[in-house]
């Protein structure tokens, strides 16, 4: 099983947005720099997290997104889930028809271990992964942590 860069990339985002929740929009251009995400790959990725109402965006000067519920409301699976990703370990899609079309000896192992990464997964808001230290300390030599944002796009800018 991989979580794919569209998994990744969006859980990056969103979690650029939680360090923001409070300041204002961030716009993906600004997101794009600071976590080195293609600018039009940020934009595929916020449209699905549009569509399932995780950001809401801001239009005219000072735009951007921000978070379309708190932080401590969305959970790591939401925002995988919203891009289409899923976090399946089974060969057949969890259809369980693995081996020539029928369930294979190891068809609910796999299946066992999908449901506990995806709770897991679910169990983490971006609240939570924001405190977490590690975190803390990325954010802070990003530039990003307890920063108002026209301080951050000079850091980011340098």
């Amino acid at each position: 099983m991989k979580l794919s860069t569209k998994g990744r990339y969006a859980v990056t985002a969103m979690m650029d947005l939680a360090l923001h929740e409070g300041q204002g929009p961030v716009t993906l251009a600004d997101i794009s720099e600071s976590q080195g995400i293609s600018l039009s790959y940020l934009e595929q990725l916020f449209a699905r997290l549009r569509k399932h109402s995780l950001v809401s965006g801001v239009r005219g000067p000072g735009g951007g997104y921000r978070l379309a519920q708190p932080a401590d409301q969305i959970t790591i699976a939401d925002i995988i889930t919203a891009v289409d990703e899923n976090v399946d370990a089974t060969r057949c899609k969890g259809r369980g028809d693995c081996q020539e079309g029928e369930r294979c000896l190891t068809h609910d192992l796999w299946m066992d271990l999908s449901r506990q990464i995806y709770d897991f997964l679910n169990g983490i808001t971006l609240a939570q992964l924001a405190q977490e230290p590690a975190v803390r300390r990325v954010a802070e030599r990003q530039g990003l942590a307890e920063q108002p944002l026209a301080n951050r796009r000079r850091t980011a800018r340098g």
